[in-house]
């Protein structure tokens, strides 16, 4: 790390304050905005503030849902300096300064922003310095709802072997610049546990078919932090996460490119946003949907769900849950140290919060389960 860097991260300085507001690092993108409505919705007494870059921004959403606006750049040389009732990170943190900074002063800190290896860095990080307060890694796929919902159905089994996720990503659906950092991994394989050991797999292989809504849809595997953590926190002994996109076209598409290594030779920061372009949707609106499939012992449970408004909208919904629990609003006593959604003292009642947020959620038993398409 740069000398420089490193001066200004020893200058961050951040206060706990108990009775402060939640202040939301990029609560002005894409993803949380959305977060920023619905904190305001949930809890109306609640004082946020909107951090990031660029405040002026965010100047609208602020008088929308009544938070004050601060500058923060996580990339900048200006000291991190600002009290904090508990944080949001939005935006990628890439050297860790509000990871850092957050524990240090014992905030309670949430962040959905992180990727498998970034998970690992983390928790690197406070092995050497323990946090004092609760961080909840909620970076698994949308904000963490993919293994807490994995945690909810293993409970109904009394555990899990193996825990499958696939998602259906709409073309059509707004998208921020993080929601689809994982193009920059897609010439990177990755580590998934199978048959209880750690396999490397290429990114978009083993396509498989599955039923979304009485569909068939083609999926693929992405790398994807739950399936790091599920086999740790629930011992599963297989666990998979595949993509499949609305255009089924597509699918095949991505999977002609990367068999060409064509994401191996754009890597880099000079091909940076034609891979952003690929996943770039119209922004006209689409639907999220994912489906998760949990089995023990010849049982099996799945639980698909739907959101009309969006991946943006679904992913605030994992934050804000994972807020709530980092602050120990959901019903149940606030953690220490790193947590992880799938931890959830009472993951069920995360199910009955996500249908208060608007979720479609159904939840199949036994032969309904069947996660492949015949």
């Amino acid at each position: 790390m740069h000398s420089e860097t490193q001066e200004t991260i020893a200058r961050d300085t951040l206060r706990y304050d108990p009775e402060g507001a939640v202040v939301l690092v990029g609560g002005y993108g894409v993803v949380g905005a959305e977060v920023a409505r619905m904190l305001r919705a949930r809890h109306p007494s609640l004082p946020l503030v909107l951090a990031g870059r660029t405040p002026s921004r965010g100047s609208a959403l602020a008088a929308e849902v009544g938070a004050t606006l601060q500058a923060v750049d996580l990339s900048g040389t200006a000291p991190l300096e600002f009290s904090a009732r508990a944080v949001i990170a939005l935006v990628n943190d890439p050297m860790d300064r509000l990871l850092r900074a957050s524990t240090r002063a014992g905030i309670p800190y949430v962040d959905i922003t992180r990727w498998t290896a970034r998970v690992q860095q983390a928790l690197t990080w406070m092995a050497v310095e323990p946090p004092r307060a609760a961080v909840v890694l909620a970076s698994g796929w949308m904000g963490g709802l993919v293994p807490v919902v994995g945690a909810a159905l293993a409970r109904e089994l009394g555990g899990a072997s193996a825990i499958d996720t696939a998602i259906l990503y709409d073309l059509a659906d707004r998208a921020g610049e993080d929601s689809i950092e994982f193009m920059d991994r897609m010439h990177v394989a990755f580590e998934v546990m199978e048959d209880g050991q750690r396999q490397v797999v290429e990114p978009l292989s083993g396509a498989r078919r599955v039923r979304f809504e009485d569909r068939s849809r083609r999926v693929v595997r992405i790398d994807t932090p739950e399936q790091l953590t599920l086999p740790m926190v629930l011992g599963a002994r297989t666990v998979s996460t595949r993509i499949g996109f609305s255009d089924e076209s597509a699918t095949i598409a991505f999977q002609v490119l990367q068999g060409m290594g064509l994401f191996h030779l754009l890597r880099g920061e000079r091909f940076r946003n034609l891979r952003r372009a690929l996943l770039r949707g119209s922004g006209q609106g689409g639907r999220a949907v994912l489906r998760v499939d949990v089995s023990r012992g010849g049982e099996s449970r799945s639980a698909t769900l739907v959101d009309a408004r969006g991946q943006a909208h679904l992913t605030a919904a994992g934050a804000t849950l994972a807020l709530e629990r980092a602050l120990g609003l959901d019903g149940d006593a606030p953690p220490r140290g790193v947590v992880f959604p799938e931890q959830a003292a009472s993951p069920g009642r995360v199910l009955e919060a996500l249908r208060s947020l608007g979720v479609e959620l159904e939840v199949r038993g036994g032969a309904d389960a069947e996660r492949r398409a015949a």
